[in-house]
């Protein structure tokens, strides 16, 4: 089938009493799924792979028919579900049976309570590391990845492909494996070396593109438009929609392992923005559903300061985000004109939250915390998100009396060389007791 791009994107141009504009075609199955909505003007249309308004060009996202009835029963049926993401197909633009479709079952991650690192930072109101990094290719990549391989499948796509700073690109190539797709995902050229190895081992053609990730994207862009991407679905570009509902599934799982209720304050790590602004539907959604109590909480999101646009303008009270060129250890977070970046500034000051940048260094130190006090080894974005908190909690932004929830989204295996320098043997000794008493760790 061919692939449309925002310029052939059908726009809806019937009058407002025909009933069929902007609905689904009657044979295609994505559950509760009811249309593409701007989120610009609002204009609708009917799902297909298309990203972008035929009006506006505003991006586009899903809009639902959402469940009716009792709270309760709709927990009771969340519950009765299986621990992946799927528990929450009810709400997700996938059939009613996925669970029962070869795939990688991502999600229902660990949310960890982190009494020692909370200690540290003087957290007293309850201290949460959502941990992502149990995700089948140990990020959270594969909870968006799923939700788009459902597009791909209802669209009639052939090829995966995505334009990735690394994490995308191992769980496009694990979900393409497991459903029975090719895959092919582009990357920058210089990538930490185990996203790289993680990303080709499954198989799929791995191309690397001299340039940054915003160059990457923009050669996937071309590509969509032309003969060559043919019944190719690029997960986070024309199936974009699509995918970022996955992430809509950390606020599920994080507020269902609460209790069934919202945290005060949530910590995101920024790369496009797509999470931190599908995580606000998400805790949205919950509370119309009456899943949760509807009461206050604040977002923030963190970014790395080689890598800042959304935290510059945030800090200069700007609406719009410049493009940056990104210079940081965190190149899972490398993008520097982030697609979703202006509506992250609205979230961020509608709760109350803030957006806020690290250095290289603190990055560092704080995936060493964050290891040392819980055992948790995150990636260079843990290490971004983590720091942010601290030096919100540091400068009397974000409130250590309330209770707080902090994202790790992948494994720090994938970035061992931001802290390899700073992470080797205590010592090297013979193998005797006195070579181990004179090294002085027998009473350390």
């Amino acid at each position: 089938m061919a692939v449309q791009t925002a310029a052939t994107a059908p726009a809806n141009t019937s009058s407002a009493d025909d009933s069929s504009a902007g609905t689904a075609p009657a044979d295609l199955d994505l559950g509760p799924a009811a249309a593409l909505s701007c989120r610009e003007c609002g204009e609708r249309f009917a799902l297909g792979p298309i990203f972008a308004c035929a009006s506006c060009f505003g991006p586009l996202e899903v809009a639902y028919d959402l469940p009716s009835g009792s709270p309760e029963e709709l927990r009771k049926r969340i519950e009765a579900g299986p621990n992946s993401i799927w528990r929450y197909a009810p709400l997700l633009p996938v059939p009613a049976d996925v669970a029962e479709k070869p795939n990688l079952n991502p999600g229902f991650t660990k949310l960890v309570k982190a009494d020692n690192l909370a200690r540290e930072l003087g957290v007293t109101g309850g201290l949460y590391v959502k941990d992502d990094s149990g995700n089948p290719t140990h990020s959270f990549k594969d909870r968006v990845v799923a939700i788009a391989v459902e597009a791909a499948r209802a669209f009639g796509f052939t090829t995966l492909s995505c334009s990735s700073t690394g994490n995308l690109a191992g769980a496009v190539g694990a979900a393409a494996a497991r459903a029975g797709f090719r895959s092919c995902v582009f990357i920058p050229h210089d990538l930490e070396q185990g996203k790289v190895v993680m990303a080709a081992v499954y198989g799929g053609e791995l191309v690397g593109i001299e340039g940054n990730y915003d160059d990457v994207n923009r050669f996937c862009s071309e590509l969509i438009g032309d003969p060559l991407g043919e019944g190719w679905g690029f997960v986070n570009v024309n199936l974009r929609p699509y995918y970022g509902e996955g992430s809509k599934t950390l606020a599920y799982e994080i507020c269902e392992q609460l209790g069934w209720r919202l945290p005060d304050q949530i910590v995101i790590p920024i790369a496009s923005g797509s999470q931190l602004t599908k995580i606000d539907k998400g805790l949205q959604e919950l509370i119309e559903l009456g899943l949760v109590e509807d009461k206050p909480y604040k977002i923030f999101g963190a970014q790395a300061e080689g890598c800042s646009p959304v935290s510059t303008a945030f800090k200069a009270g700007l609406d719009v985000v410049r493009p940056q060129k990104p210079d940081t250890i965190a190149k899972s977070l490398a993008i520097g004109n982030p697609a979703d970046g202006p509506y992250v500034l609205d979230i961020a000051r509608r709760t109350g939250g803030a957006v806020e940048d690290v250095d290289d260094e603190r990055i560092v130190d704080a995936i060493k915390l964050l290891a040392r006090t819980e055992g948790i080894f995150a990636e260079t974005a843990g290490g971004v998100t983590v720091g942010v908190t601290k030096k919100l909690i540091e400068n009397g932004v974000l409130d250590p009396s309330l209770t707080t929830v902090v994202l790790n989204t992948g494994d720090g295996l994938k970035t061992l060389d931001a802290v390899a320098a700073t992470s080797q043997a205590t010592a090297t000794i013979r193998p005797s007791l006195d070579a181990f008493r004179a090294a002085g760790l027998a009473t350390a």
